[in-house]
């Protein structure tokens, strides 16, 4: 049975705690992400391959998939 990909995920900044409902894309990593708040720009934290991994309430799909991210 094929595992229900999520394509939504819930990005917290660090720097402010806003946090913002985003749609993840399914044929690239996103690396960079700027808060809506406060306009930092978000960059994945050493080991993980995109902010959604970092930052998000759900890992990207390829992760969800057992997958290699961006590889």
């Amino acid at each position: 049975m094929a595992k229900t990909i999520l394509l939504h995920s819930t990005v917290t900044c660090p720097a402010c705690r806003f946090q913002s409902d985003e749609e993840m894309p399914v044929d690239s990593c996103q690396y960079f992400y700027e808060c809506k708040n406060c306009a930092v720009i978000l960059k994945p934290l050493k080991g993980d391959c995109c902010v959604f991994c970092s930052y998000g309430t759900v890992k990207c799909p390829p992760i969800q998939q057992g997958e290699s991210c961006c590889g």
